[in-house]
């Protein structure tokens, strides 16, 4: 496992571009299953999540081929079944979160799919009833092998049209079923459905690969399924979980930063969220400059409340950015309350944070208090393990706006969602180094 040691209290300066979506590439990578013709995609992040993703489709037998570092051809002609009964699938499956979107494009396509209980981060509960109870409405059946902690999926007479109300927006789940749905007979409707612009570039997607889809961009998605796909190029969006971070970044650190193409008319209310907790950005045609000259301060509520940052399904702000916006909370003007509300295990990052010296109250799972420092560098060096990508990046977020030295175990956590990120934060006037 690798280390981050990082020496706090430098300004950054310059330029930065963010990487292609992580969430996006999980999702349109899968869907290349979905067809026997090629699919090329276009600004494919280098991350771990996803170099694993593509490997594990190699080895169910996708022809892969990289034409440059961030653009992948692939070909489904073929899928090797006996690997994927193997426990070497089983193995590797279960440790990629993302594998579990493999399940809707095999049953739509082969009737057959295999899935053990998924990994990816500590954070909580994540259950899959969306996409379970979903695939049975289209008239998959299912069978848990608890021994091997084994899901497997069938869909004999294959899958067929249905209303479906999903008993929450997952973004996972709506991905699943739309890639399901394209090749079932009839017509599905979803209500209830993730509107995320990655579901909404997985819909174009397969758009482009010959499905029907209505309502793109909206919570009812309407699908005429039952044609045959062919192939398409895609080009993912900027991730803007990365943009998130970056602003974070140079606002935590008083920095002046241009963020260039990072895809504005898809960052929802995140811009004016950071402005609501004061940090200094102008948006300038796609690119954002942050120049965060002062101390930032926290805004209120009209009546004058304590502001309160919460999740909430998009257009709402993403669960992955909580953990961002707490830990620039630490060393602005003002008190607000980080509700989070998705997951229960996603704050527990801040004991390390108030070793820092940050004055934060952890109320309970769900929601912590921060109330800010009014100053730069007003935390100190520590030594930290990241539990998780968001939590990962929180922590050096932190470790950049502190003084002293920070170190940063397990880092591959965060090698699972940022591409080269010493690289280019040290290009920005960081110092940090990694240590194996």
């Amino acid at each position: 496992m690798g280390t981050f040691i990082v020496e706090g209290g430098h300004k950054l300066e310059g330029s930065i571009r963010p990487q292609g979506a992580k969430n996006e590439a999980l999702e349109v990578i899968c869907a290349t299953l979905l067809t026997p013709e090629k699919v090329t995609i276009h600004n494919i992040p280098d991350i771990l999540d996803v170099r694993n993703l593509i490997n594990l489709l190699s080895a169910m037998g996708v022809k892969v081929r990289y034409l440059d570092r961030h653009t992948c051809e692939f070909e489904a002609e073929n899928i090797d079944f006996d690997y994927i009964d193997s426990a070497e699938y089983r193995k590797r499956a279960s440790s990629l979160r993302g594998s579990v979107m493999i399940v809707g494009p095999l049953l739509a396509r082969y009737g057959h799919a295999v899935m053990p209980k998924p990994g990816g981060d500590k954070i909580g509960r994540r259950r899959l009833d969306t996409h379970f109870l979903g695939m049975i409405s289209l008239g998959a059946e299912f069978e848990y092998d608890s021994e091997q902690r084994l899901y497997k999926i069938s869909a004999p007479h294959g899958l067929d049209g249905k209303f479906l109300l999903l008993d929450e927006a997952s973004v996972t789940g709506t991905a699943n079923l739309v890639m399901a749905a394209v090749l079932a007979k009839g017509t599905t409707t979803i209500y209830n459905a993730a509107c995320e612009p990655y579901v909404q570039q997985l819909c174009r997607m397969l758009v482009k690969m010959g499905a029907k889809i209505e309502g793109i961009g909206s919570n009812l998605l309407t699908i005429r399924g039952g044609e045959e796909l062919h192939g398409a190029t895609h080009t993912c969006l900027p991730d803007m979980i990365e943009v998130g971070s970056f602003i974070g970044m140079a606002a935590m650190t008083g920095s002046n930063v241009l963020l260039e193409n990072v895809g504005v008319r898809d960052l929802g209310i995140m811009p004016e969220m950071f402005r609501r907790l004061g940090v200094s950005l102008e948006i300038e045609d796609d690119n954002i400059r942050v120049n965060q000259k002062e101390i930032y301060e926290i805004d209120t509520f009209i009546d004058g409340s304590i502001m309160t940052f919460a999740d909430a399904t998009w257009p709402g702000l993403s669960p992955d950015l909580l953990s961002i916006f707490l830990v620039v909370a630490t060393q602005a003007r003002g008190s607000v309350l980080i509700h989070q509300k998705m997951f229960e295990s996603r704050l527990f990052f801040v004991d390390k944070l108030i070793d820092m010296g940050a004055r934060i109250i952890l109320c309970d799972p769900h929601r912590a208090a921060v109330i800010g420092s009014g100053r730069f560098q007003s935390m100190h060096g520590t030594v930290m393990t990241s539990p998780d990508i968001r939590a990962g990046i929180a922590m050096l977020i932190a470790a950049l706006g502190s003084k002293g030295i920070s170190k940063i175990h397990n880092i591959d956590q965060i090698d699972r969602g940022y591409e080269d990120i010493e690289q280019r934060l040290r290009s920005l006037g960081a110092n940090i180094i990694r240590e194996e």
